[in-house]
């Protein structure tokens, strides 16, 4: 969310400048502020340099895949988000002085963004198959997580007796410590290789475990010790049967990093053979750009 709404203040910004149509911003007994004082103002500062970043990056994205994401999709990923948010997003908003205009504005450039990266990165086989050996299948566990080892150990000899999915059910109202699954028989929701909410070590062992079977050896975490059981396991298959989903966790991870999509921007950019106009602004695009591009662009426009 923060970083939407980053996003966001330099869209608001923009606006405001936009708004300001006549010469005069704002008059005060014997003094005013021009719309030119105002503007010189803003082009010094980091906040106008990133409003006007932005917009650049807005409208090339509009121009080259403006087609490829629809007003629907927008509002649909922007409901999605407030929902996340619950009775709170609204009051997150206004604290932070946003619109709901404007946030769908910065919706439309990340969901441009996804788009352009799609179009201009397309995944290897070297790296479906660097994938390929992070992947799991999406598996369902239900685990007790108790404060003492000794106590693991006990649950897991009561397992050894009867190890059914309703003994299991019973043993985690008895004894789990975990009061968000103990109702339900210890579930926690599916997850695979992405999920970066799970102790990594308590992945490892219910990944390793066979649809059906239980930890023998109690699983320490920081949370205490875990007894884990495995209701599904579809196993990990062939490789050739996951292509699209290792492609899809490729592209979540790019979005993600700041170097792969500062090098999309770049591309992005250079199509759209942006020219600043104002000599004082040449260098707001080198974030993207290099110096020299930048300059070029500049000097092309004088």
């Amino acid at each position: 969310m923060k970083k939407w709404i980053v996003g966001l203040a330099t869209l608001l910004l923009a606006t405001t400048l936009a708004a300001c149509s006549s010469g005069t911003v704002a008059n005060m007994k014997g003094a005013k502020i021009t719309k030119d004082e105002f503007y010189n103002e803003m082009k010094d500062s980091t906040t106008g340099q990133s409003t006007l970043r932005n917009m650049i990056v807005l409208k090339a994205l509009e121009q080259q895949y403006g087609d490829k994401v629809s007003d629907k999709k927008v509002t649909k990923q922007y409901n999605k988000i407030k929902a996340n948010y619950g009775t709170s997003f609204s009051s997150v908003l206004q604290q932070s002085g946003y619109t709901t205009k404007s946030f769908k504005e910065q919706v439309k450039t990340s969901l441009l963004s996804e788009v352009a990266l799609k179009d201009l990165k397309k995944p290897t086989q070297k790296q479906i198959k660097k994938q390929w050996a992070k992947y799991q299948p999406k598996i369902t566990v239900q685990h007790i997580l108790v404060k003492k080892e000794s106590t693991a150990k006990t649950i897991i000899a009561e397992l050894k007796k009867d190890n059914s999915e309703a003994n299991f059910k019973k043993l985690a109202k008895k004894y789990s410590t975990d009061t968000a699954t103990a109702s339900d028989a210890g579930k926690i929701p599916a997850f695979d290789n992405t999920d970066t909410q799970l102790d990594a070590t308590f992945k490892k062992a219910a990944f390793a475990l066979k649809q059906g079977t239980y930890t023998t050896t109690p699983v320490k975490t920081s949370y205490g010790y875990h007894v884990i059981r495995s209701i599904k396991n579809p196993g990990k298959g062939n490789m050739s049967d996951h292509t699209a989903t290792l492609k899809k966790q490729l592209y979540t991870t790019w979005q993600s990093d700041t170097t792969v999509m500062t090098s999309i921007m770049k591309k992005v950019l250079k199509k759209a053979n942006v020219s600043i106009k104002d000599n004082d602004l040449k260098d707001v695009l080198s974030v993207y750009l290099d110096s020299s591009s930048s300059a070029a662009s500049t000097s092309a426009a004088n």
